[in-house]
């Protein structure tokens, strides 16, 4: 569909929040799905795949927030209110609505998607957020619905380290684990809730070309009775149970 920028702003060097127009996707939008933007330059066809940060159901609003990566999103940084694009969405499988405490990662690009999580999520919720330094986005955001934890690679705020140091230093708990970040945090995350026994749930970062399941450039290996399979990240993720995804 064609939706227009409501609002566009710079959260942090090279990272923006954009609010767009389009009621139909954001009365279905659930917690971890994406949508597809597509540029206006003929010559890069391919929908670029950015998750949902929030829907604004009442208003017909979605925000996304994201990385300029290249020439596509650099694009989508220049465009104002009022200015059209298309979008396509929402997509893929999202996170289910689990009873209990919940501890919310997100790290990275991985941070946005948490924050619509941590609106709808019910009982006690604890958010971890790992980033470079203290050019942190979105903390206050998150302020407004869960207790944030910080964890920065250079030690400039909170925790220095891992999501998982700050987690430990923080004794963090909860009775389930969301999860949204670069595939070596994943991985980590996985590992350390099989040994806390905390039911687990990550959203992969693969490259998402079609969005819808036909190319399948993003099939990852996922575990079976008998062995494995292989499944599409857009198709039937991007949210997979931890214990089922077998990592590279």
């Amino acid at each position: 569909m064609k939706a227009s920028v409501f609002e566009q702003q710079k959260l942090a060097e090279g990272i923006y929040s954009m609010w767009l127009v389009c009621g139909e996707i954001a009365a279905e939008a659930r917690p971890g799905q994406f949508v597809e933007l597509y540029c206006k330059d003929s010559e890069r066809k391919m929908g670029r795949p950015i998750s949902i940060c929030e829907a604004d159901k009442e208003r017909g609003l979605i925000r996304i927030v994201y990385r300029i990566a290249g020439a596509g999103t650099k694009e989508f940084s220049g465009l104002n209110a009022s200015d059209e694009i298309t979008v396509f969405g929402p997509l893929g499988n999202g996170y289910d609505r689990l009873n209990g405490n919940a501890i919310l990662v997100g790290g990275g690009i991985g941070v946005p998607p948490m924050l619509e999580l941590a609106k709808q999520t019910k009982g006690n919720v604890t958010v971890v957020l790992g980033y470079r330094d203290a050019q942190m986005f979105l903390k206050e955001d998150f302020e407004k619905y869960a207790k944030v934890v910080i964890a920065t690679e250079d030690g400039s705020y909170g925790t220095k380290g891992t999501v998982i140091d700050a987690m430990k230093k923080e004794n963090v708990t909860g009775d389930y684990l969301c999860a949204c970040g670069p595939t070596p945090m994943l991985k980590a995350l996985q590992q350390y809730a099989e040994a806390e026994g905390l039911e687990t749930y990550l959203s992969l970062e693969e490259r998402m070309i079609c969005g819808i399941g036909i190319c399948l450039g993003c099939a990852v290996a996922i575990k079976t009775e008998d062995g494995f399979t292989y499944k599409r990240v857009c198709k039937d993720g991007p949210v997979f149970r931890g214990k089922e995804i077998m990592f590279k």
